[in-house]
Formats: structure tokens, C-alpha cells, sequence
């Protein structure tokens, strides 16, 4: 009876060190891809195994009806889930921030438009179209297809199919730049390139992160270019010449401070093996995990989906 007592006491103490561990650590949340839910293995995946490996409480924070709304919802709507995040108690003191695969649009809104919001501190970015895409993704099945409308370049810019596909939101067609910078209703902004409509609040922004961790999957068939994951892109008007990042002119001319940040070491440009979003646990604890972590390492963590 006394050994059970004194288990139990133990089990008590232990859980009270580790609530405290995760309430003093610094707290990420995730942002899931298209055609995906917080719900789904592949979200619930990262998040489990981030949270676990940095000891850090994890929130997937899922924007509307998910998969559906990933498709149908314009980024410019669905980066209002900055209301979310500024009502989070855990994040007041700041947080950090995972991107998925187009759920990287999304996060960086945050970082760049988010008025009055928590700081964040480190931006993972996981298979990103960060420079946008050269084809929009294909919406391949399911009822969220519905808005999107089979849509695979044209017509792209139209007023309809940027308020119902997603992806047109941030699809850059390099043999169109005219009508990308005209009718392309996110990337341009995020990126600041419209042409006397720079902000440099944008800028100020973006160059507050103490690191900016930009992950690319060698065998990516998603994103196109892959190199889109780390600012690189086609250069403008071809289709088969590929600028590394520091050759394009998000770069050169520093628009958002990518430039910047890369010259005070704050860009850390990953390449791993494998297709789109293909990560195992060990790539994690290498690349992801040291950058949501606090102080020292614990052994349990937290996660959750904010709905």
C-alpha cells in the first residue's frame, strides 16, 4: 500500500515537472497543405512527432472546413486566421511557426501581415511554394474540386478563379508576369513586388525572425519548381532555366528581406531526399526539431488541433 502511495506521489510530481517544462516553452503551430485537414495522418503526423522531439506544445490550426476550404478559400481569406492566433493565450509571448506545402502561404501571411499580433520567432517552412508555382496543383478528386474547376494555367488570373482556387493565389507563370503582377491576388503582395505598392512593413516583418529554416525535397513533383522551396524560381520568360535564389530578383532587390536575413546567417536552405512532404522522424530531430526548442531538451510534449 505504502509502494503504491509512493508510486503515485512520484507519477504526480512527474507530471507536474513536465506541465511545467511545456508551459515555460516556446510553442509552435502548424499550417497543413492542400487537400489536407488537421485531422488527416499527415498533419496529425508532424505535429505529434514535432511536439514530441522538441518537448514544445504543437497546435494544428485548421482554417474553415479543411481540405474543402484549402482548395476553395482565397489565401487573402484564409490568412484572417491571424484572428485565431491572437486570441491564443499560449502564444502571447510568442510562438513558432511550421509550414506544409501551401500551408507555408498562409504562415508567412502571418509573419508579414498579422497587425498586433505575437511575435513569431523561428519560421520552419517544409516543401513551401515560397516563390510560387509555374502550374497550379491539379485538384484531383473530392467535392472540394468543385470551385476549383479543372483549372491548369488558363485563365488563372481571372477575378473568378482567384476568389475560388486557392492555388491560383500563388501560381507564376513566367511567361506571364505582366498578368501575374496585374491579376494574381496574393503572391505579389506577400512577396512585394507590385510595383509602387511596396510596404515596407513587409519587410520589417519578415526580417524580425531569428531564423527562417527553408526545407526542399530533391524528388519533389508537386511544387514546380522544387526550388520554389527556397525563393529559387524559373527565370522570367522560360520555362526551363532555374535561378538559385540569390540570382532572382526577390533577392537581388530584397523586396521582403529574404536578402537580409540570409546575410545575418538566418536562412538555413535544406535539401533532402525523397518526394514532396517526405520526412522521416530523424530529418526532423536534425532539421525541424532544434529550431522549436527552448532551453533545455525535455521528454514529453503536447498536441493539439485548434478547430
Amino acid at each position: 500500500m505504502a509502494y503504491l502511495c509512493l508510486e503515485t506521489f512520484i507519477l504526480f510530481i512527474i507530471s507536474i515537472f513536465y506541465s511545467i517544462c511545456f508551459s515555460s516553452s516556446t510553442p509552435f503551430i502548424l499550417f497543413h497543405g492542400l487537400g489536407q485537414s488537421c485531422n488527416d495522418a499527415g498533419s496529425t503526423f508532424y505535429t505529434s512527432q514535432l511536439s514530441l522531439l522538441s518537448r514544445s506544445n504543437g497546435y494544428c490550426l485548421e482554417i474553415g472546413n479543411g481540405a474543402y476550404d484549402s482548395y476553395n478559400m482565397p489565401l487573402e481569406n484564409q490568412v484572417r486566421v491571424d484572428k485565431k492566433v491572437k486570441g491564443m493565450k499560449e502564444l502571447q509571448q510568442g510562438y513558432n511557426l511550421v509550414g506544409l506545402s501551401q500551408g507555408n502561404m498562409v504562415a508567412r501571411g502571418l509573419v508579414e501581415f498579422c497587425d498586433e499580433a505575437p511575435p513569431v520567432k523561428n519560421f520552419i517552412s517544409i516543401g513551401g511554394p515560397n516563390a510560387g508555382v509555374a502550374s497550379a496543383p491539379a485538384c484531383t478528386g473530392g467535392p472540394w474540386c468543385a470551385g476549383a474547376g479543372g483549372t491548369s494555367g488558363v485563365g488563372i488570373y481571372s477575378d473568378y478563379v482567384q476568389a475560388h482556387y486557392a492555388p491560383s493565389g500563388y501560381t507564376k507563370l513566367p511567361n506571364d508576369i505582366a498578368g501575374y503582377l496585374r491579376g494574381c491576388r496574393y503572391l505579389p503582395k506577400l512577396n512585394n513586388e507590385i510595383p509602387n505598392a511596396t510596404n515596407p512593413i513587409y519587410k520589417q516583418r519578415f526580417t524580425s525572425l531569428q531564423n527562417l529554416v527553408l526545407i526542399m525535397f530533391e524528388n519533389d513533383d508537386v511544387i514546380t519548381p522544387r526550388e520554389s522551396s527556397w525563393f529559387g524560381f524559373y527565370q522570367d520568360g522560360s520555362y526551363s532555366q532555374i535561378l538559385p535564389p540569390q540570382q532572382t530578383n526577390l533577392y537581388t532587390e530584397d523586396l521582403f528581406g529574404l536578402q537580409t536575413l540570409d546575410k545575418a546567417g538566418k536562412v538555413k536552405f535544406i535539401k533532402l531526399p525523397g518526394y514532396h512532404l517526405e520526412m522521416d522522424i530523424q530529418e526532423m530531430q536534425q532539421y525541424v526539431a532544434p529550431y522549436l526548442i527552448d532551453g533545455a531538451p525535455k521528454n514529453k510534449a503536447a498536441t493539439q488541433v485548434v478547430h
